[in-house]
């Protein structure tokens, strides 16, 4: 697993901090390189997980440590970015929503657990798993995408390494190949980062393409504060070419940009 493989940098507890920061950024900067590569397998992810969606499914993320916190933060993004349920996309954390924060002793070692998890929310065949681990050998992962798989949900993943037990266990892998870390064997660093933006884009392709993006604008968000509010109407301001005020009481009224746009244009 070239995600264990011993760091290249050497003596690092030696290295004045400019150095250490250089290094990092260094390794960094290929980590874009390596999800390029793994395009053409995402692309295949992200049609299963149209499809599924478009039928009513939803997507579920199962993941243990830094990777399942990714798959937490992706899901819990989606509402407020796609203005879609909170229910359609659900991260999952072996040792349960408390592990977000602290490590849970042995979770990620039980093999049945993950389905269990999975059967609180009825997960069936309409539906896709979504298994991170950067490793590729979770047995928390690994089992619940076999089970998964073997009930008819379809099934993907996102690893850090090639040929990997969890990518055998699924239709639809994602293999990011990031080689070592700065810290031999820290996968919170180039890995985690490469789990983000394939979460970013599976998710972001998966609404664009459901149709919760209007031209490049984010026109379902949830206006929950006044950032979002302000976001909104100048949404409305390019669209259709108003003036702010016009704007903020268009935005009152319809309580969305959408609404608003469909309101003013028809």
């Amino acid at each position: 697993m070239t995600t264990e493989a011993p760091s290249t940098y050497q003596n690092l507890e030696n290295w004045p901090t400019t150095d250490i920061l250089a290094g990092m950024n260094h390794e960094d900067q290929t980590v874009p390189l390596a999800v390029n590569k793994a395009l053409p397998q995402l692309e295949k992810m992200v049609e299963a997980t149209v499809a599924r969606l478009r039928a009513g499914g939803r997507l579920f993320y199962i993941g243990a440590g830094t990777s399942g916190r990714l798959g937490v933060v992706d899901a819990s993004e989606c509402p407020p970015t796609f203005g879609v349920p909170a229910g359609l996309v659900v991260g999952i954390m072996a040792g349960g929503d408390g592990a977000i924060r602290q490590a849970v002793e042995g979770a990620e070692d039980d093999a049945t657990q993950a389905w269990l998890d999975l059967q609180q929310f009825n997960a069936g065949p309409n539906d896709v798993l979504v298994g991170i681990a950067a490793s590729g050998r979770t047995p928390y992962v690994i089992g619940g995408l076999q089970a998964a798989r073997a009930a008819g949900l379809a099934t993907g993943c996102v690893v850090c390494n090639a040929g990997s037990a969890v990518a055998a266990a699924c239709e639809f892998p994602v293999e990011v190949v990031t080689g070592p870390e700065f810290i031999t064997g820290s996968t919170r660093l180039k890995a985690g980062t490469a789990q983000k933006l394939v979460l970013n884009m599976l998710t972001t392709a998966t609404f664009i393409r459901l149709g919760r993006v209007k031209g490049n604008k984010m026109v379902d968000m949830q206006l929950s504060n006044e950032k979002l509010v302000d976001r909104g109407q100048r949404m409305l301001m390019d669209e259709l070419g108003i003036a702010q005020p016009e704007a903020a009481e268009l935005l009152a009224r319809h309580g969305s940009v959408r609404a608003a746009l469909l309101a003013q244009q028809g």
